[in-house]
C-alpha cells in the first residue's frame, strides 16, 4: 500500500484543495495522513518520517511555493528519505515549474486537474522507485556473491 503525506505549510488557511485531494488517494487504496494547516517544514519531515511516508503532498495557494517547497524536500531528505514523491498543488505559475522540478518535486497540479491524474501519477512515481530501488539492491548483493563458475 502506498502511503501519502498530504500538508498545508505555511500561512494559507484554504484547505479544500488539499482535503480533496486527500480524500481522491484513499478512495484510490492509499493510506493518508494529513499535517493540517500550517505545518512547517520541519514538521512535514517529522511527520513524514514516523508515518514512513512513500509521498508528501503539498498544497500552497499563498505564492510560497519557490520558497517552502525545497524547504519542504531539503528537510524530508535531512530525515534520511530520499525516495519520496514530492507532489506540489496549488496556484503555481508555469514559470516557476522547471525550478521546482529541479529541486525536487516529481509533478505539480494545479486547480481542475482530474483527481485520478494525480493518484496515478503518483502511485506510477513510487512504483518505479520502488523498482528502482529493487534493481539497486540486487545489484549490490550480486557484487558481494563470489561465482562459482
Amino acid at each position: 500500500m502506498v502511503k501519502v503525506l498530504i500538508s498545508k505549510p505555511g500561512l494559507d488557511g484554504h484547505d479544500r484543495g488539499a482535503k480533496v485531494i486527500a480524500r481522491a488517494f484513499e478512495e484510490a487504496g492509499a493510506e493518508v495522513v494529513y499535517t493540517g494547516l500550517q505545518a512547517t517544514p520541519e514538521e512535514i519531515a517529522e511527520i513524514a518520517e514516523r508515518e514512513k511516508v512513500d509521498v508528501v503532498g503539498v498544497s500552497l495557494l499563498s505564492g510560497a511555493h519557490n520558497t517552502l517547497m525545497p524547504k519542504v524536500i531539503d528537510k524530508v531528505k535531512e530525515h534520511g528519505m530520499d525516495d519520496v514523491v514530492f507532489l506540489l498543488g496549488g496556484i503555481i505559475p508555469q514559470q516557476d515549474i522547471p525550478a521546482l522540478m529541479e529541486k525536487g518535486v516529481a509533478g505539480v497540479f494545479g486547480p481542475g486537474t482530474p483527481l485520478d491524474e494525480v493518484t496515478d501519477f503518483a502511485f506510477e512515481q513510487v512504483a518505479i522507485k520502488k523498482a528502482e530501488n529493487l534493481v539497486e539492491q540486487m545489484g549490490s548483493e550480486m557484487g558481494t556473491k563470489s561465482s562459482n563458475i
